[in-house]
């Protein structure tokens, strides 16, 4: 039996001020509760050296703000009120809006597939708040805990804490500027690893390429069809049914081989790589992992076995340097093969068929002493993900020591940057995932981790070919640039919407290959400085407030990237709202509705290079082109960092790092070479200066690259002519681009149109979307006012259901609906549809679902089976049938809820998950409502129904999911005897 390394602070106490002292550098202060508290709190995984958080440093500065705190029950609860006017970002991987003011998370990694806005813990933690202050300034604050913790940003400028004792809280700032606050917390948990420069190409992705053949065939159509790429990526089917480190040898029988053609062709290839390790004797993996005594235990001491992909699995313990050493070196001989780079997945840990969606908190971890030592999973959870990044790229350094590893992670805590870059998870092929998408980047990069973006299209469900080339277009700028997409939906690369699509996603892909000498030289500045690479608006001027809540635009250094979200609205009809100061707008003769628009920030100057097909087909001695935009006084500045793009040299000089300037001298622009670092010699190269005159004109000058070079700035009338001009082939360009074509437009028998996009009810309470053509099914039932998304759904399965009978997914889930009719918010009448399906037999599904006008803090829905043409020779009477409705509800903390009823005959009931599945008939049938209840969040999804209508209710838990499902009676039903059930929602907070 596994004995913990306990700490203890002190007893539970009342709210006081928290005791400081100076750590780290000038403006950054320590937290603890008391001296006691400061000796038990448990080593920093956030901190690149603990050390550093635990030695305080000479310092005659005083905090600006105290936190006070108080304890309770064992949770350590710290407050901290800023000025009111305070704005809050950063939290992490969090979905919803930019602004993280009034929102609360939970720092718990989660699988979250297809989360929603309210989402309170997806597959990252971070638990940091950065605050913008009503004066501009910025602050930063960390809970240095790994265990699970709330942020609470619910009260106006106040950010709260609670986490299990004892944790120190960290302050950094204030500070003049939020880039001050990142490159202090940089200092503190590490900047990002420095990425090999192919990583910043195209990367093209999909669960699953089912074999080698198939990914020599995306390979060559990338080429064949011009559209730039770096990289493909092999999902779990690689492999000999889902064990790690080996693969299919039907599928992909020479792997080698297979990246050798990659190699050929311009392609790097990158391979997924899971936490679960099969349980079975003979596989050199578990045998190996055995002998070493590497995998986690449960708390009676034997191995965790837990589901996953192969089967029964086991899990390496990271948190031993033993195991992190042992997977480094399977690591090491999996690079043999032709890897290039690695992919780790599932490693929240995932495991399937438990209600938690991951391993009992009490499994234990024989941590490193350095780490806290010998803890129950609970400690250890959040940074599980982070340590298994740490070991593949330990393990991929040791395969290479001459190149950069690349590794990429779902899950990860604060820190993570250091070994991984990451992506936003299993987001879907939505409109709203699109705008959400822009924001999750931004909130990474506001918590320490500049190499992120989304799963460009969406990974659930089916773009349309509008979708897919805006997003194209804005995740083109995004610093993680990667196409993915799940299996069953149709193909998602960029040719696989139309020729107008794929002329986007070319143009789109070019613009971010020209933009790379630009993108890696933030990159090394990010590794080297700690500064941000991806920033909001705001950044430009954060006294603002208006650029506060901006979403549809970021910074990539001083370009602007200016999109459109929204379906009906191209940069042709978008009207940009730019910051304060100079702001001149370019293209690369490439301007399209579905494209954002770009603008250069006066006194600024950015390297741009050639549209290749691949990083490596880039030469030093290409033409290097510079865009200039003068500020008013007529200067400009710019800076480009060169090296191999791999490996290690850059650390020991050798690089080319060039800043230039850019000096309006009466009527010459003069552009120079101000300063270089770096043992490289320059290249001889061609120099092409862009100098932006405003309207996308601008003129172009060449010289030699090291030289001075004078460019004539024309008279102010021929400068007018020049912007008229752009402007006219501007707009030329917007009204000639190839329209992708809208939405196919389908028609109901009754004649009522809908697209397949789902169909939105909303009220000042709830958030509703229906899809009639897949069952008429809810797939979204999203209540405001605490943001919380109950349902857990696809557009083709789970979300609301109702079948017509007793068997899962019986006739009408599944069928096309019609709409009969809709209010949707107009002459002051309900928000309401009314649906029915054919189910067969000449029996209609019907559902009437509404928002009342005059009660929009209800949801009700009314659902019947109606025999609408039963033949006479069944005497008017249908087979038999049941409507069952089924609802699949998203478990957010699934320790933390339970079903709560009264039941007919008195008797109260608490139904957890560990009770499995629940079935009540009779008088043990609740009397009319039950409800969901989550005691983490403080509320209670209610369900009330007609009690005469149901015959039985039942319970069912799931992996982070449960339904609560209402039954009416079996029987025949006929034109004068439907069956139906009437009921609603409503949320409640908890007492």
């Amino acid at each position: 039996m596994a004995e913990l390394d306990v700490k203890s602070g002190v007893a539970d106490v009342a709210s006081s001020n928290m005791i400081f002292q100076p750590v780290l550098e000038e403006g950054v202060f320590r937290f603890d509760c008391s001296v006691d508290d400061r000796k038990a709190a448990f080593p920093s995984l956030s901190f690149v050296s603990s050390r550093v958080r635990d030695t305080p440093i000479m310092s005659h500065k005083h905090p600006s703000y105290i936190p006070i705190f108080e304890k309770d029950m064992g949770q350590q609860i710290v407050k901290l009120e800023l000025p009111s006017g305070t704005s809050f970002y950063g939290t992490g991987e969090v979905s919803g809006q930019l602004e993280r003011t009034g929102k609360r998370v939970f720092t718990w990694n989660t699988v979250a597939w297809g989360f929603g806005p309210g989402t309170t813990s997806l597959y990252q933690s971070h638990p940091w708040v950065l605050a913008i202050l009503p004066n501009g300034e910025a602050f930063g604050v960390l809970a240095d805990t790994t265990r699970r913790c709330e942020i609470d940003l619910r009260k106006e400028s106040t950010i709260k804490f609670t986490s299990a004792s004892s944790y120190p809280t960290i302050t950094f700032g204030p500070f003049a500027s939020a880039v001050d606050v990142l490159v202090s917390l940089s200092h503190a948990i590490g900047t990002v690893f420095m990425p090999p420069k192919w990583s910043l190409g195209y990367h093209q992705c999909r669960w699953s390429y089912a074999s080698d053949k198939r990914v020599i065939e995306i390979a060559r159509t990338f080429r064949e069809k011009g559209i730039p790429c770096d990289v493909i990526w092999m999902d779990i089917d690689y492999m000999n049914d889902f064990r790690c480190f080996t693969f299919d040898k039907e599928c992909f029988p020479d792997p080698k081989f297979l990246v050798q053609d990659l190699h050929l062709k311009g392609f790097k290839a990158i391979w997924m790589l899971d936490p679960g390790i099969k349980c079975e004797e003979g596989y050199f993996v578990y045998d190996s992992g055995s002998e070493r005594d590497v995998w986690i235990q449960t708390a009676d001491g034997r191995p965790f076995v837990g589901e996953v992909w192969p089967g029964p699995c086991v899990f390496p313990d990271f948190t031993q340097s033993k195991t992190r050493s042992w997977w480094a070196s399977l690591v090491k001989d999996f690079v043999s093969n032709g890897v290039d780079g690695i992919w780790n997945d599932m490693n929240e840990p995932a495991v399937f068929k438990v209600v938690t969606k991951t391993m009992p908190e009490t499994n234990i971890h024989f941590g490193d002493p350095e780490f806290g030592g010998c803890q129950n999973h609970s400690h250890y959870h959040n940074v599980y993900g982070m340590l298994m990044a740490r070991s593949t790229y330990e393990g991929l350094k040791l395969a290479a020591e001459s190149k950069r590893p690349f590794v990429l992670t779902r899950a990860g805590f604060i820190g993570s940057q250091r070994y991984a870059a990451t992506w936003t998870g299993d987001n879907l092929s939505t409109w709203e995932h699109l705008h959400m998408s822009i924001s999750m980047a931004l909130q990474l990069t506001l918590s320490g981790q500049p190499l992120s973006g989304p799963d460009i299209g969406g990974f659930g469900g089916d773009a349309t070919p509008k979708l897919f080339a805006r997003w194209m277009g804005i995740g083109a700028m995004f610093p993680f640039c990667r196409g993915h997409s799940e299996t069953g939906t149709i193909d998602h690369e960029p040719w696989s919407f139309g020729e107008e699509c794929e002329e986007v996603c070319r143009l789109a892909l070019r613009r971010r290959y020209r933009l790379i000498p630009h993108i890696y030289t933030l990159f090394y500045m990010a590794h080297m400085n700690g500064t941000p690479v991806a920033t909001p608006t705001f950044f430009i001027d954060p006294k603002d407030s208006s650029l506060r809540t901006t979403e549809n635009s970021f910074l990539l250094g001083p370009l602007l990237i200016y999109a459109s979200t929204k379906p009906d609205e191209g940069m042709d009809k978008s009207q940009e709202m730019l910051p304060k100061g100079i702001w001149l707008n370019f293209d690369f003769d490439d301007s399209h509705p579905d494209l954002p628009a770009l603008y250069l920030r006066g006194g600024s100057i950015i390297p741009v290079g050639l549209p290749y097909q691949h990083v490596g087909e880039a030469n030093p001695t290409d033409d290097l082109t510079l865009i200039v935009a003068l500020d008013k006084h007529g200067n400009a500045e710019g800076v480009l960092f060169e090296d191999d793009g791999d490996g290690y040299e850059f650390t020991k000089g050798g690089y080319l790092l060039t800043y230039y300037t850019a000096e309006l001298q009466s009527s010459i622009v003069i552009v120079k070479v101000s300063k270089t670092e770096g043992s490289w010699k320059r290249p001889k190269r061609r120099l092409n200066v862009k100098l932006l005159l405003g309207g996308a004109a601008m003129i172009n000058s060449w010289g030699t690259d090291g030289e001075e070079l004078q460019i004539t700035m024309p008279p102010e009338h021929e400068v007018s002519e020049l912007i008229s001009m752009s402007e006219k082939q501007y707009r030329m360009r917007m009204e000639t681009a190839k329209q992708i074509p809208e939405i196919e437009e389908v028609s109901t028998k009754k004649g009522i149109e809908f697209s397949t996009s789902p169909i939105e009810l909303k009220s000042s309470d709830w958030s509703l979307m229906v899809v009639p053509w897949i069952g008429g099914r809810i797939i979204s039932l999203e209540h405001l006012p605490t943001g919380i998304q109950w349902l857990h759904s696809r557009v083709e399965v789970n979300g609301y259901e109702e079948y017509s009978g007793t068997e899962y997914r019986s006739s009408g889930c599944s069928e096309e609906y019609e709409v009969i009719r809709r209010h949707l918010d107009q002459r002051g009448e309900d928000e309401s549809l009314l649906l029915e399906g054919d189910i067969g037999g000449g029996l209609i599904m019907e559902r009437h679902i509404c928002i009342p006008r005059d009660n929009s803090r209800v949801v009700q829905i009314g659902s019947s089976i109606v025999a609408r043409n039963v033949g006479a020779g069944s005497g008017g009477f249908s087979r038999l049938v049941c409507l069952r409705v089924h609802p699949v509800f998203a478990l957010l903390h699934p320790t933390e809820s339970f079903v709560s009823f009264v039941s007919i005959d008195g008797s109260k009931h608490e139904i957890w998950p560990e009770s499995g599945e629940q079935s009540y008939e009779g008088n043990n049938r609740p009397n009319g409502e039950w409800m969901l209840v989550d005691k983490c969040l403080g509320v209670s999804l209610v369900n009330r129904f007609n009690v005469q209508e149901v015959h039985k209710c039942l319970v069912h838990w799931g992996t982070g999911t449960v339904n609560l499902e209402l039954w009416s009676e079996q029987r025949l039903v006929s034109k004068e005897s439907p069956l139906a059930i009437t009921h609603e929602y409503e949320v409640r907070a908890i007492e």
